[in-house]
C-alpha cells in the first residue's frame, strides 16, 4: 500500500480513531466522520486529516467528507446495517473503488461478500485466536 491514498473513515470510536491516526501518520489523506462530536476527540494531537461531524447515512455528510474523491471508504461503526449501507452508497453513488466494512455478526459475512463488500469480522477473528490459543498453549507469548 502506497501512502498517497485518500481514505474516508466512518466512525471514530476506538477502531476508527486507531485507523485514522495510523493512516494519517503514514502520510495518507484521511477524513473521519462521526455523528458524535465528542468521538472526534479520540483522534491524536498528531492527526493531520479532516474531521466531519454528522450522520454518514446522509448523502450531504458523505459529500462533505468528499467521498466522491476517496480511494477507500472504511465503515467502522458499531452498527452492521449502517456500515453496509454507507459502503454501498460509497460504491454505487460515489464510485469508490474499494470499500471495507466492519461486521460484528459472522452470519452476515456471506451477504457482504455477495454484495462485493470486503468485510472484517472482529467476532470471528477473536474466536479464531481463542481457538488457536487453546490448541497451542502459550502461543500468544507476550501478546496475551
Amino acid at each position: 500500500m502506497g501512502n498517497d491514498l485518500f481514505i474516508v473513515i466512518i466512525g471514530c470510536g476506538r477502531l476508527g480513531s486507531h485507523l485514522a491516526n495510523n493512516l494519517s501518520r503514514t502520510g495518507h489523506a484521511v477524513v473521519v466522520v462521526d455523528s458524535k462530536e465528542e468521538a472526534l476527540g479520540n483522534l491524536s494531537a498528531e492527526y493531520s486529516g479532516f474531521r466531519v461531524q454528522g450522520d454518514a447515512t446522509e448523502l450531504a455528510v458523505l459529500k462533505q467528507a468528499k467521498a466522491d474523491k476517496a480511494d477507500v471508504v472504511i465503515a467502522t461503526t458499531r452498527d452492521d446495517n449502517v456500515n453496509l449501507m454507507v459502503v454501498q452508497v460509497a460504491r454505487k453513488v460515489f464510485s469508490v473503488a474499494r470499500v471495507l466494512a466492519r461486521v460484528f455478526d459472522p452470519s452476515r459475512k456471506p451477504i457482504y461478500r455477495q454484495l462485493g463488500v470486503e468485510s472484517i469480522c472482529p467476532t470471528s477473528m477473536a474466536g479464531d485466536v481463542f481457538l488457536e490459543t487453546i490448541a497451542i498453549p502459550g502461543s500468544l507469548g507476550d501478546q496475551g
